[in-house]
């Protein structure tokens, strides 16, 4: 997988506890990077527009303008039908960390290059006071 990013990312110290853990069980290159390249801030401290673990967010694709709302969560929790994505999903790794109006870029099942524009964080646990989802 081809994960370019533009835009910083960022992740909650707890999100990177548990990724980090989840990176000792399966070895995924793609995470980490995102682990050992990520400015990792106190869930208390991060942004309101920060896509973090369990974050709602609202994304438009580059190429065609179609817009999907989705959830970032942990594999045992995805459920794609919901718009429920794996963090370990090629999406779900390029939009883990980055602010409203950044663009993540993955490749996808076929090999080809997709991008997506983050337009909105709809909900983040965060920003609602929930520092321990």
């Amino acid at each position: 997988m081809d994960e370019t990013i533009s835009g910083l990312r960022l992740l909650t110290s707890l999100d990177f506890v548990r990724l980090t853990r989840v990176a000792g069980l399966r070895r995924q290159p793609e995470l980490e990077s995102l682990l050992s390249d990520a400015e990792v801030v106190d869930s208390r401290q991060v942004a309101p527009d920060v896509v973090t673990m369990y974050a709602q967010v609202e994304i438009e694709a580059v190429d065609t303008g179609r817009r999907q709302t989705l959830v970032v969560c942990y594999p045992a929790d995805a459920d794609p039908a919901r718009g429920h994505i794996s963090v370990l999903s090629p999406v779900g790794l390029a939009l883990l960390g980055l602010q409203a109006g950044a663009i993540a870029r993955w490749q996808g099942p076929g090999g080809d290059p997709s991008a997506a524009a983050v337009t909105a964080i709809l909900f983040q646990p965060e920003a609602s006071g929930d520092y321990v989802t």
